[in-house]
């Protein structure tokens, strides 16, 4: 019997975030892990808005990380408080050298880079109702499932209904 050699697998390259933005997704998404949580980035949700890390735990626990990677990118942005109608805790991810004190405190504080991040602030948690949980939940498992889909067969168009959550 031969080697099992795996197939290169490669995550499709979105092309809206800044190499910064990419850096703290990164590293975030680690924190996550060690934290027990599979995370997608780039979730929409029935409101329209992209959650930019969103993230289940084996309890089912949902966290919704928005990337701010400036001062100017934070400035720009005014619709986060939208994410908490469908998350348990919402957290704000940034680097060093973005000012924590311009982040609410009602919120969550990561700071991370490429290669790791730490919770600075955290959050207390806001349980979400049974039936938007359940709602999230498949919608995080629809477009996980479709997004791996894609990477192993990627001619096959992928169509995903819109977000009804």
């Amino acid at each position: 019997m031969g080697r099992m050699i795996e197939p290169e697998i490669s995550a499709p390259v979105d092309g809206r975030q800044s190499e910064r933005a990419l850096e703290i997704q990164r590293g975030t998404a680690r924190l996550l892990r060690r934290h027990g949580f599979v995370s997608i980035p780039e979730l929409t949700l029935k409101s329209g808005r992209r959650a930019d890390l969103f993230a289940i735990n084996g309890k089912g626990e949902i966290w919704i990380v928005e990337i701010k990677s400036s001062l100017a990118d934070f400035r720009a942005d005014s619709k986060w408080p939208d994410y908490w109608d469908y998350c348990d805790r919402l957290f704000f991810a940034t680097n060093q050298q973005t000012p924590a004190e311009i982040f609410p405190q009602e919120a969550g504080l990561i700071i991370a880079d490429s290669h790791g991040a730490e919770i600075v602030r955290d959050v207390e948690l806001s349980k979400l109702a049974a039936a938007r949980r359940k709602a999230v939940t498949l919608r995080f498992a629809q477009v996980a499932a479709s997004r791996l889909h894609a990477i192993h067969d990627p001619g096959v168009p992928i169509h995903i209904e819109p977000a009804k959550i």
